[in-house]
């Protein structure tokens, strides 16, 4: 008979993925700096390069980790648009206790609520832990889904707290941030710096864009595989998890039908890092590349696995 996982399971699961990411990212950036200016200078000359590009970037990585980690939820829940609701007002009294209900239903501390005020359909969960984490609606989820169907989605986005699958997109965020920035920056130095005179400025350009396709390959090739390998199983474990948390695995499949309709977010097409803490992808249209890196799984499989559980 095979075993079903438990709560611990994924959260000791999510705390070896972020132990391998924290490994696996310094590594294969480190190698591929190396590898690319290796193409166009000295091996020797390609060391001397890859340490003094990987020693400034770890070190703005760890600063901006720190910065997230102290103000990121806010930060994403500002990109959002999102604002708190509590108990005492009564046009979102009843999201308020539906919110508490599926936290105690879960055996996590109750989080924050917000509301985004945007007529589609989407939902996250933010903060560095169970207890100061946040979950945000939107005003059309609110108001399209039924009670149990609503009650589905909090349950995804509460085991995404209990499993603590935020600290992971946390890291996975903070690093493509800087890494995007790098690449920027080194682009414009090749195109306006170099060197002194004309064989420098020629030999300098040329590692400086060997460089720069190094960061290239890394944020556009590497990272959405990384990504795509840790996020997919992880919404898995959030809507088994979930289901687990209501009871009711066909409510969140009913659910997922109907967000895929209209799960379009507008205040969230310029900041596309988010789209990995939705319940589902937040953008608009994807072409087929995209979808191929998508940071979820397919919705039709989502459904299959979850009305699958309900026939057990």
């Amino acid at each position: 008979m095979k075993k079903v996982k438990t709560v611990y399971d994924h959260i000791r699961s999510n705390n070896l993925k972020t132990i391998m990411l924290v490994i696996c990212f310094p590594l294969i950036f480190i190698a591929l700096i190396f590898l690319f200016t290796w193409i166009v200078v000295p091996a020797d000359q390609a060391l001397d390069t890859t340490i003094s590009v990987a020693i400034p970037t770890f070190i703005a990585c760890a600063v901006w980790l720190l910065i997230s980690w102290a103000f990121g939820d806010s930060m994403m829940l500002h990109s959002a648009h999102a604002h708190e609701i509590f108990d005492t007002d009564k046009e979102n009294r009843e999201i308020f206790r539906a919110v508490e209900n599926v936290a105690i239903a879960a055996g996590l501390p109750r989080p924050r609520v917000y509301i985004i005020d945007d007529d589609s359909m989407n939902a996250f969960a933010t903060g560095r832990s169970p207890r100061d984490a946040s979950v945000a609606l939107t005003r059309g989820i609110i108001k399209k889904l039924d009670r149990l169907e609503l009650e589905g989605v909090i349950a995804h986005e509460m085991a995404h707290i209990g499993n603590r699958d935020i600290r992971l997109d946390m890291l996975l965020i903070t690093g493509v941030g800087v890494t995007v920035f790098a690449a920027d920056m080194i682009l414009r130095l090749a195109i306006f710096g170099g060197g002194d005179n004309e064989d420098n400025k020629n030999s300098g350009t040329a590692v400086l864009l060997m460089v720069w396709l190094a960061f290239m390959v890394f944020n556009w090739i590497i990272t959405p595989i990384l990504r795509m390998a840790v996020s997919r199983n992880r919404e898995y474990a959030a809507d088994a998890t979930g289901a687990q948390i209501t009871r009711n695995p066909r409510a969140l499949a009913s659910a997922l039908r109907k967000i895929t309709t209209d799960c379009r977010v507008e205040c969230l097409d310029k900041t596309k890092s988010m789209a990995a803490v939705c319940i589902a992808y937040p953008g608009g249209p994807r072409e087929f590349i995209s979808s191929l890196m998508a940071t979820h799984p397919p919705v039709e499989k989502r459904i299959e696995r979850l009305e699958s559980m309900a026939n057990a």
